[in-house]
């Protein structure tokens, strides 16, 4: 069946609160939808978060290159050769990978619907329930440890917190999270490039030494300091993983050749889409290294994508798939969170639709 035509739209989606890393802080964003329509009608939906600090993709720059770039590759070609599709979009033009994976997941999305499968079934997955984790933006001690005790009212048990601003007080906000948590909670840091390699050392060495059983540390350094990360993770216990650092198959050739990290975080807004995240998901299966699944500041659109994907791959253990949640009124519907529970619909293609409240 073949694609007829591709559509663009951007909107703009208030938060709940700002969300705060290392790199930014965020009050709304902006998502960026694409249907492709078949021949016989069907429609498939993709969308992209533009996150200049971290992919370098703007909202006008990843329309620019669906509507100008991506869409002239695909026209008038058969749906069901998707892996042969994927390799058009890749090779569209250089980088530009959240526009990329916003018409992949599209047309993921369309050819499932095709075969009257749910996305995780066409891709070879059974279970729709994942388990979840939720975010806590950087701020003051007692401010994040407030957040902690809100996300145990929840049902969350699994906490990211967001450090690297401050890099002096990151050893105190995780000290006194824990303390306000207890042991029964799993705490997961992300350092979002924040600290230089002799810091990073310290300060997880402090973490180790004060017994605070920290799961991971999410990209201490740079993007591009593979020899920071080699060198904490030789000189640390706790597993360090890679994010900013990957985002292509090369990338992750790279740290697992050289042994950089000890898990890797695959992002659809850093590689381009679903079949590059498969590829990586599948290398490192083969070098022993599991995987997180994780998003951008993504609406549920996106983020079902990233579930399917999650769902029916065996080396991606870990999820942190917490966007939505931080909408204020997200406009789709189709993945449920339940406390700290992602259930993924079983309709066929991404399950997701748009609120009848909300015009097109």
């Amino acid at each position: 069946m073949k694609i007829e035509r591709l559509q663009v739209s951007v909107e703009t989606l208030p938060l709940v609160k700002p969300f705060k890393t290392a790199l930014r802080t965020a009050m709304e964003i902006e998502n960026i939808m694409v249907s492709v329509k078949l021949e016989d009608g069907t429609e498939g939906l993709g969308a992209a978060a533009p996150t200049v600090a971290i992919t370098g993709d703007s909202t006008k720059g990843i329309m620019t290159v669906i509507e100008e770039v991506i869409t002239p590759h695909l026209i008038g070609h058969d749906i069901e050769n998707i892996n042969a599709l994927s390799q058009l979009i890749q090779r569209s033009c250089v980088g530009n990978t959240s526009a990329k994976a916003a018409v992949e997941i599209a047309m993921y999305d369309a050819v499932s619907k095709r075969w009257q499968l749910p996305l995780y079934q066409y891709l070879g997955g059974k279970s729709n329930v994942l388990k979840n984790d939720m975010t806590i933006s950087v701020g003051e001690p007692e401010e994040m440890a407030k957040a902690a005790l809100s996300l145990i009212d929840g049902g969350f048990s699994t906490m990211k917190i967001k450090l690297g601003k401050d890099w002096e007080s990151d050893v105190e906000r995780v000290a006194c999270i824990r303390a306000a948590v207890g042991d029964q909670v799993m705490i997961r840091i992300d350092g979002n490039q924040g600290w230089t390699t002799k810091q990073a050392i310290s300060i997880i060495h402090e973490l180790e030494e004060r017994k605070l059983n920290v799961d991971l540390v999410e990209q201490p350094v740079k993007a591009h300091d593979i020899e920071g990360l080699k060198e904490i993770k030789r000189s640390v216990q706790v597993p360090i993983m890679a994010d900013e650092s990957l985002f292509s198959p090369r990338d992750a050739m790279k740290l697992l050749n050289e042994h950089a990290v000890d898990l890797l975080n695959i992002k659809l807004m850093k590689t381009g889409g679903i079949r590059r995240a498969l590829q990586i998901a599948d290398m490192a299966e083969a070098a022993g290294v599991e995987c997180m699944i994780g998003s951008m500041m993504e609406s549920s659109v996106s983020v079902a994508a990233a579930a399917h994907l999650a769902t029916a791959h065996p080396n991606i253990t870990k999820i942190d798939l917490d966007a939505p949640l931080w909408i204020k009124n997200e406009p789709y519907v189709g993945i449920q969170f339940m406390k700290d529970q992602l259930l993924i619909s079983d309709k066929p293609g991404l399950g997701v639709k748009r609120k009848s409240s909300f015009s097109q």
